[in-house]
């Protein structure tokens, strides 16, 4: 039982030495990393900013009485 659980061990260092191994050799440290995750939640917060922006304009504004007309038109699959 002992060899099982030392090999799965070995195991688990070994995945993790390659997906290090592998974002080194990508050039990414754990800085690196750290500054791409910063920058997607800083505009993942912008863009929700502007949705909520866009939702208070909406309801600020009247509503058109009448609808858009929009047409269809024809597609040829082939």
């Amino acid at each position: 039982m002992v060899k099982n659980d030392e090999a799965a061990s070995q195991k688990g260092r070994k995945a993790c030495c390659l997906v290090s191994g592998f974002l080194e050799e990508m050039g990414l440290d754990s800085r690196k990393a750290r500054e791409i995750r910063r920058q997607t939640l800083v505009g993942l917060i912008t863009f929700c900013q502007w949705q909520l922006s866009r939702i208070d304009d909406d309801t600020s504004r009247p509503k058109r009485a009448e609808p858009r007309k929009t047409k269809g038109r024809r597609v040829k699959v082939v």
